[in-house]
């Protein structure tokens, strides 16, 4: 079957194999070609076509744009927090005007499905909308202490600060650090993947559109040196990052060893529940779509499911399972699963596929016959998705970050062996119980070792102002706070505080204690050793 046309919006032609886009860098309002000359191809994933390049920037460009942001900091930063939210509500609007064609983006080079896209713009955009309230959110605190002191704390800027994305969700992702750093008063060096470009670039042109001035808004595109780079600069104050455990670990030791700010978000192994008093219809919907949404490339799907004990509720849920997940079909119209990323993952989640079947698991939907499929006759890597029986716990597929379309299944003989399972794995992202009972779902929720947990809702995503991220002392959370919501309100603001003396006239102390003034009012605080010896 092949892929369905998308309809361009008005104006825009959007990238092929024909019509390349070559994606440089973005320094004080301009793009510009990076020093190397180098560049690498953009694929996309789901015909292997290569539909652009993107430069690979030096350590000269990394400068170049840090010394951009700096330069544009103190004005940006000057501006009232009101007018700096003014800015961020018509890039608001013009993410809204132009979201077809954003995710128009989306699909050509990450591959999700249209529905799929379309919600990576929107969860953005909501992130944008939080920010645009900031003013009414970061205000700070005065409080008279005693007679003569207040104390008051306000949120100053950070200067410039990086981040630093993945390819899964190009456009959500910048948008839960770039809009709140910005409205804070930061000036901000965007790090995109070399595999998803296209779609921030088209977003850098609308943030000049909206008037973001020159130098607030940078992007440096590139791999590892870049990276290095952005992280290792004197004066980059914060780092962000999303994306596996090992190079989360190793972003935010390198910040800590520079003494510097830095949230780094790595990988998952999200765990489900079910109980024998879940609602089968809506869970297995629930399931499928935590599961094989995105093809499984996302921080939140759900990779484990774990069901208790033995019944027809039980067989009946997974039944009906895999009878859903079996009618997906590959493509990028709505309701169909996109391709994975790149060749690299496709092999990956194929050997863990090949593990399990070593190890004894019975593979109960195979998502490697999609490579029969007419779709795959056009190039790109497909895989459909997969549900695998597993004999035991310490299976690979049941311990380790899969990152695709592929669910284990395991049963457990109680609720204490299901929480023993969740809390042994490594990660602390997300788990998520499917009950009907309150009282269940408490003693779930009062045990899970994650962070994001859901009710029924396989992927428990905090919408704003509740903040994201995974679950400290984890592979799934390294570093400082949360990231977007009132995390990243923290994160991106220094807390400054001021402590104020001014002095009441003719204070007279007496023999009783107390401390009158001049009209015989007011008692001293005796606690307050300012200018007493």
């Amino acid at each position: 079957m092949p892929p369905a046309a998308i309809p361009e919006s008005e104006g825009y032609v959007l990238p092929n194999q024909e019509n390349q886009v070559q994606v440089d860098n973005f320094i004080d309002g301009k793009f510009v070609a990076p020093s190397s000359g180098s560049y690498l191809s953009v694929l996309s994933p789901s015909t292997s076509a290569k539909v652009g390049s993107v430069g690979v920037s030096t350590s000269f460009d990394v400068d170049s744009a840090v010394k951009s942001a700096k330069a544009a900091f103190s004005s940006w930063s000057s501006r009232t927090i009101k007018s700096r939210a003014a800015v961020m509500l018509k890039f608001h609007a013009l993410v809204r005007e132009h979201a077809t064609e954003l995710a128009e983006l989306i699909v050509l080079e990450n591959g999700k499905n249209m529905t799929e896209a379309l919600a990576d713009v929107a969860k953005g955009n909501e992130t944008v909308e939080y920010a645009c309230s900031l003013p009414q959110l970061a205000q700070g605190r005065t409080l008279k202490v005693s007679s003569e002191v207040s104390c008051q704390d306000r949120r100053d800027p950070l200067g410039v600060v990086a981040s630093i994305v993945p390819f899964n969700f190009p456009f959500m992702v910048p948008q839960w650090t770039v809009p709140i750093a910005l409205v804070m008063g930061n000036t901000v060096v965007l790090k995109p993947s070399e595999k998803v470009p296209l779609t921030m670039r088209r977003t850098a042109e609308l943030m000049k559109e909206a008037g973001i001035p020159d130098g607030v808004f940078n992007m440096v595109q590139g791999t590892r040196e870049a990276v290095e780079a952005l992280i290792d600069h004197e004066d980059v104050r914060a780092v962000t990052f999303v994306g596996s455990s090992p190079v989360a670990s190793i972003v935010a030791n390198r910040c800590r060893s520079l003494n510097k700010r830095v949230t780094a978000l790595g990988g998952a192994k999200n765990h489900l529940v079910a109980l024998p008093d879940c609602d089968v219809e809506g869970a297995s919907s629930d399931i499928v779509v935590s599961y094989a949404g995105c093809a499984g490339q996302r921080c939140m799907a759900a990779s484990v499911l774990l069901t208790v004990g033995q019944g027809p509720k039980q067989d009946e849920l997974l039944r009906k399972v895999i009878e859903k997940a079996s009618k997906i079909q590959p493509g990028t119209d709505p309701g169909m699963m996109g391709s994975v990323i790149d060749e690299a993952s496709y092999k990956k989640i194929i050997g863990y596929i090949e593990d399990s079947e070593k190890a004894g698991g019975e593979i109960l939907l195979d998502g490697r016959k999609w490579a029969d499929e007419p779709m795959a006759n056009n190039g790109g890597c497909w895989i459909g998705p997969t549900i695998i029986k597993h004999a035991s716990p310490e299976d690979k597929c049941m311990k380790e970050e899969v990152f695709g379309p592929v669910l284990s299944v395991y049963n457990v003989s109680s609720w204490a062996e299901a929480i023993s399972i969740e809390n042994s794995n490594p990660f602390g992202n997300a788990a998520c119980v499917y009950t009907s009972s309150g009282g269940h779902a408490d003693w779930f929720t009062s045990r899970f070792r994650a962070s994001m947990l859901g009710v029924n809702i396989g992927i428990p995503v905090p919408r704003e102002p509740f903040s994201f991220g995974g679950l400290y002392g984890t592979k799934s959370k390294f570093g400082d706070m949360d990231i977007t919501g009132d995390g990243a309100m923290e994160f991106f603001s220094n807390r400054v505080k001021v402590t104020s003396k001014w002095p009441m006239p003719d204070v007279e102390e007496y023999v009783t204690g107390e401390a009158l003034n001049a009209n015989g009012t007011g008692p001293m605080d005796h606690a307050n050793f300012a200018g007493r010896m």
